[in-house]
């Protein structure tokens, strides 16, 4: 049964795998669509576009983006990009900026901790590609601070770890616009609603729509039957475009799988041809063409 995957992540950012070895993993899962959604970069996406070029795949250029909302740091995916738009490069510039500068505070708070880890070593895991706490957190494992990657984040870097440091990003509103303006369509990442309350979820929604927002990541790799039912709901109301995706990062998050998530996830084809439609790309023979 073919696949589609619209969230994905390789080695240029949080993820433990190439460009081409995923696109060779998702060919081999069965994937014929595949969305590669680094954080804070498109610089993977030449090479996946030339690996998939003699493959029944289609790769979808697109990207993550960390924004704040309503306090939250909320993630927004953003999808058939233009890698060429100078504008857009020149602002993932600024922001991979803004991740360096909390890895920097990150590892002065472990410091204090008595935990040593140096930038160059999170430097030498991240391999050249956008760093992250993943890549800190591998480094904990491998200088036996802690034994795996949800006790690192469980311990220190998650949201109550001991060394956690809030990343100062823009807003919601801004973010969106960024991607508009590279030709590219925002989709609300993996949208996490709990403790708002159906008023709440409704209202936040429909100021996201009024800022710009035109999908809802519906289907993800670890969402419950509830929180599929619940994003459903807000995408049908609004009109929003839905997509899903595996959020796949290799051995980082080895329980997730590259095109079903946890195992369960199925994204319907018929959302692919809905997002190619909104972004004037009927047709998928032009989607691996190397910029």
């Amino acid at each position: 049964m073919s696949r589609i995957d619209l969230h994905t992540h390789t080695h240029f950012s949080d993820g433990s795998v190439s460009p081409t070895a995923l696109v060779e993993l998702a060919h081999q899962q069965g994937v014929s669509v595949l969305a590669i959604t680094d954080h804070d970069t498109t610089e993977g996406l030449p090479e996946a576009m030339e690996a998939a070029h003699h493959l029944p795949i289609e790769i979808i250029p697109g990207i993550e983006l960390s924004t704040e909302f309503q306090g939250r740091e909320t993630h927004m995916l953003g999808y058939f990009i233009d890698l060429a738009d100078p504008q857009f490069q020149t602002r993932l510039e600024q922001l991979r900026a803004t991740r360096v500068d909390r890895l920097h505070h990150i590892l002065d708070r472990l410091h204090t901790l008595k935990v040593e880890i140096s930038f160059a070593e999170v430097e030498h895991v991240a391999g050249g590609g956008t760093t992250g706490r993943p890549h800190i957190a591998q480094m904990l494992i491998e200088k036996g601070y802690v034994k795996g990657m949800k006790e690192a984040f469980d311990r220190f870097l998650g949201v109550r770890g001991a060394a956690y440091v809030r990343r100062i990003v823009p807003e919601a509103a801004e973010i969106m616009t960024w991607i508009t303006e590279a030709g590219g369509i925002p989709i609300l990442a993996h949208p996490y609603w709990e403790g708002l309350g159906a008023d709440k979820t409704t209202d936040s929604c429909r100021m996201l729509v009024e800022q710009g927002l035109r999908g809802l990541e519906v289907f993800y790799g670890t969402f419950s039957a509830r929180q599929i039912s619940i994003n459903l709901n807000l995408a049908r109301k609004f009109d929003l475009l839905m997509t899903g995706g595996s959020d796949f990062h290799g051995a980082f998050k080895p329980e997730i799988s590259v095109g079903t998530g946890r195992g369960s996830l199925r994204v319907p084809p018929k959302l692919i041809d809905h997002l190619r439609q909104a972004a004037g790309r009927a047709d998928p023979q032009t989607m691996n063409e190397v910029p």
